[in-house]
């Protein structure tokens, strides 16, 4: 599934994973340190797998199905699809050899422990075994077991004292070292000190800043308050007046509204009083003269008829006009005091908004109080965790404080040491100048001494002759010695024509396997002709001619060399006779083994036959039947027709599978 998993076998648990989904492997091979895993699959690479990751990875150009890696870690053993064994240096590089072997895919490729021979299996039935060989031509070594070493190890005294003297030096190191550290850490506590007051000193003077801005906040909060309250009255009374002095106008303005309403009533009743009383004069006129003057007077009642007409015409377009005019003037009188009421709900609505707007931004500045009480608080704690590392530090200063002073303590004891030293020191001169002055002394005493040893040079003079006669023999083993070097200057000459005699003859022995070695390719040269007699003769002949100037003498065989030579050869006789009658039991088995699958494949190919025309039959009556019986009887019949194809391809599948099984039951001869 493309996937690489490295296990622990003393946990049992996975230590690394790498997932490929696009390339399905093979084969995975690890090193012997188990660092590197090196795996190849259906994407025709070589990868080189470390800690879940891909590291490399080397072009193959073809299918890799085995890989193994020797013992020795220098080449890595590689199987393709093609049947190729391929060997790639290790480390990889890319580069790699490739030898035929197999004429199908590699299945399995194992190195032998001692990396001296390569197994590899194929699918065609084919087992090979390669000797491994370096360039020179040498077989690779057998791999020793590695001797179990002992748990105890021997020391020598001197060692032990070298190590002790070396513990020693190395504890007065650790011990000068500590008093190092313990001089620094004072330091670093010093300056630690130093940098705590200052940061306390930095940190009380931002605490006061800021209690002096905290101050100044709550007065400046105070002072905006008392102005916001200010203002907000001061609003509330304006806008209190506005609106009573609006009102007043409003009930002025509808007040002088009704009485025009009023006077436009009164004049309306007025006007129809006066034309009530025209029409009445008009009817008094006219019966007083309607008998009179009735055809006189018929235009003039047509004409006081339109004009009465006309009139009451003006009458309803002076009522209508009215009526509009009242319409318009409430409808103007309702709009401006909406208008007014919108204006002055809109300021009331913007004078709310500021008055929530200022108590929100009263209750900011009451959270920002509430955060920086807690701030205060917070650097409260703060102030007593540091007054707590202070005395915690000032606990410390006076622990160093006694170190101090038991360290000036010591100061003094060394000086008193160093005082008491010098006092030895000024002893020791005093001592030295009384001991010139014995010098003095001894220097007088050996004048004395040389006087009294002037008699002895007479035993000086006699002891001059002996070495005199002792001179005359040394002169005697001079002569002596010249007589050994000339013997020695012959046994020379001898050394040097013994020395000529032996590179002569070293001369002849590398002439002597020159010869040997041309006659060993010689013989290789003549191995290589061993399937062709006639060319074997022959340079067997030039072999002979060029190195056999003299008649060789034949000496007759010994009879044991005999005796066990026949015997050999009996013994490889019988054997080869029992192979033979062997091989020929297994061709008779073969050849009965195939006889009997031959008939059995021919009984299938008969039975496949007739079965093969029971289907045809079948299908004709099939056919036949036509789109009548496509009820029960014909799916009685596909049924059977399937049951009977189903039995076909059963029969197939069991034949192609037997016929496998006897191939693979073959072993290849």
């Amino acid at each position: 599934d493309g996937a690489v998993y490295e296990w622990q076998l003393r946990d049992f648990k996975r230590a690394s994973e790498n997932v490929l989904k696009l390339c399905s492997y093979t084969c995975a091979v690890c090193t012997p340190d188990s660092r590197l895993i090196y795996a190849v699959g259906t994407d025709l690479k070589l990868k080189e797998i470390a800690e879940s990751n891909i590291n490399r990875d080397f072009d193959t150009g073809a299918i890799i199905n085995q890989i193994a890696l020797s013992n020795s870690g220098r080449v890595l053993f590689a199987g393709t699809e093609a049947g190729t064994l391929r060997l790639y240096r290790f480390p990889l590089t890319g580069e790699y050899a490739e030898v035929r072997a197999h004429s199908a895919p590699v299945t399995r490729l194992r190195v032998s422990p001692d990396d001296a021979f390569v197994f590899s299996v194929a699918e065609d039935a084919s087992f090979f075994v390669f000797d491994l060989r370096d360039k020179d031509g040498r077989s690779a070594q057998l791999v020793r077991e590695s001797v179990a070493f002992a748990e105890e190890t021997l020391v020598t005294r001197s060692d032990l004292e070298e190590k002790t003297q070396a513990m020693a030096e190395l504890k007065q190191k650790v011990e000068e070292l500590t008093m190092q550290g313990e001089y620094q850490l004072r330091l670093k506590d010093m300056t630690y000190s130093e940098k705590l007051k200052e940061a306390s000193d930095h940190f009380n003077a931002e605490l006061e800043e800021a209690k002096r801005e905290y101050d100044m906040l709550m007065q400046s909060r105070d002072t905006l308050e008392v102005e916001y309250e200010d203002k907000l009255k001061q609003l509330e009374d304006r806008h209190t007046q506005q609106t009573q002095q609006l009102e007043a106008q409003y009930q002025q303005k509808i007040m002088m509204e009704v009485e025009r309403y009023q006077a436009l009533v009164t004049e309306k009743d007025v006007m129809n009083e006066k034309w009530e009383e025209k029409l009445g004069v008009t009817s008094e006129e006219h019966e007083n003269t309607l008998h009179s003057v009735t055809e006189e007077y018929d235009g003039r009642l047509r004409h006081e008829a339109s004009i009465l007409e006309r009139e009451q015409a003006e009458k309803s377009a002076l009522i209508a006009e009215f009526e509009e005019t009242r319409g318009q003037l409430e409808e103007d009188v309702d709009r401006e005091i909406e208008e007014l009421r919108e204006k002055y709900e809109a300021r009331l609505a913007s004078e709310g908004e500021a008055a929530l707007r200022l108590k929100g931004e009263n209750g900011i500045m009451r959270k920002k109080f509430t955060a920086l009480q807690k701030d205060i608080e917070d650097q409260k704690d703060e102030i007593s965790g540091l007054f707590a590392s202070k005395k915690a530090l000032h606990e410390h200063i006076a622990s160093l404080e006694k170190d101090i002073v038991s360290l000036k303590k010591e100061i003094r004891e060394r000086d008193e040491t160093i005082g008491d030293k010098e006092k030895r020191i000024y002893d020791l001169k005093k001592k030295n100048q009384e001991l010139e002055k014995f010098k003095f002394v001894l220097d007088y005493k050996i004048k004395e001494l040389k006087k009294q040893i002037e008699p002895r040079e007479v035993e000086v003079v006699e002891m001059k002759e002996q070495i005199k006669q002792m001179d005359g023999e040394l002169e005697r083993a001079h002569k002596n010695s010249s007589a050994l070097e000339l013997t020695i200057s012959a046994q020379k000459l001898k050394l040097e024509g013994m020395q000529r005699e032996i590179r002569a003859q070293r001369t002849k022995i590398g002439e002597c396997e020159s010869s040997s070695d041309m006659m060993c390719r010689e013989l290789y040269d003549c191995v290589q002709l061993i399937q062709d007699p006639k060319a074997l003769k022959a340079a067997v002949n030039q072999m002979y001619q060029r190195h056999v100037a003299t008649a060789v003498v034949t000496h007759a065989a010994d009879t044991e060399v005999a005796s066990e030579h026949a015997r050999q050869r009996e013994c490889l006789e019988k054997s080869v006779e029992s192979l033979k009658r062997k091989l020929n039991k297994n061709m008779e088995l073969h050849r009965a083994d195939n006889q009997r699958m031959m008939q059995e494949n021919v009984a299938l190919i008969n039975e496949i036959n007739e079965l093969r025309r029971e289907i045809k039959a079948l299908k004709a009556t099939q056919v036949a039947s036509g789109p009548r019986h496509k009820g029960g009887v014909g799916s009685d019949r596909s049924f059977g027709s399937r049951g009977m194809r189903g039995g076909l391809e059963d029969a197939f599948l069991d034949a192609a599978s037997f016929r496998s099984d006897s191939r693979e039951e073959l072993p290849p001869l």
